[in-house]
């Protein structure tokens, strides 16, 4: 593990490579915004609703920018300026939660009621309610990681902490993107919620085998 708390990769990727990760995230994330826009649904739908829908499908992506940071996988962006792009990604995140959240209160406050009370109707509410909850408990454990380490809080267990609660934050996120029948186009989203859970678990492995090493 490098000094940055983030690990050496073995070589850097050339030129080219790099050119073709950043198109292949840039993929990832336009395609499914692209095609939510051009979903028939938002026709007789509020601007609320609207924004709502979209906030949702940006805070898929930025799930997905987020491991890449994590882990120094995206070329250029490694060591303190990876992570101070990751808190700004996080951010936003929450952001992004909160619009999604608050359209959806605009539109129909009842039902988001019913849905933070886990007695929506819909199965999805409760996987969108308990992601909501892992995104701001994983964003609160970051902005205090300083605090915390004062009170004695050590950083073995703050990761662990920290990377459960994002862990519940991604199934929970898939599980309610993948059951709503909305916005987002069905192939472009089970491709965007594969690639996140799959950056996800990289990045768990990835930080097991880091944490393992540097106990050696």
């Amino acid at each position: 593990m490098s000094q940055t708390g983030q690990p050496r990769t073995n070589r850097s990727p050339g030129k080219s490579g790099k050119y073709l990760v950043w198109g292949l995230l840039t993929a990832a994330v336009i395609i499914p915004i692209a095609a939510s826009a051009m979903s028939p649904l938002l026709a007789w739908r509020g601007p609320a609703y609207i924004a709502a829908g979209f906030a949702g499908v940006v805070a898929m992506t930025l799930l997905l920018v987020q491991p890449l940071l994590v882990g120094g996988y995206l070329p250029g962006l490694s060591g303190r300026r990876g992570r101070r792009v990751h808190g700004l990604v996080g951010s936003l995140l929450v952001l992004a939660v909160v619009v999604h959240v608050a359209g959806l209160w605009i539109t129909s406050a009842p039902d988001v009621v019913d849905a933070l009370l886990f007695r929506s109707p819909t199965p999805f509410s409760a996987y969108g309610v308990i992601a909501m909850g892992t995104v701001f408990a994983a964003a609160l454990l970051a902005l205090f990681k300083r605090k915390l380490g004062k009170w004695g809080v050590k950083p073995q267990q703050w990761r662990l902490f920290h990377t459960g609660f994002v862990a519940v934050t991604v199934i929970g996120s898939v599980v309610h993107a993948l059951l709503i029948e909305g916005t987002m186009e069905t192939i472009s989203k089970a491709a965007l919620c594969i690639l996140v859970v799959a950056a996800t678990v990289k990045l768990i492995l990835d930080l097991r085998l880091w944490v393992a090493q540097s106990r050696k």
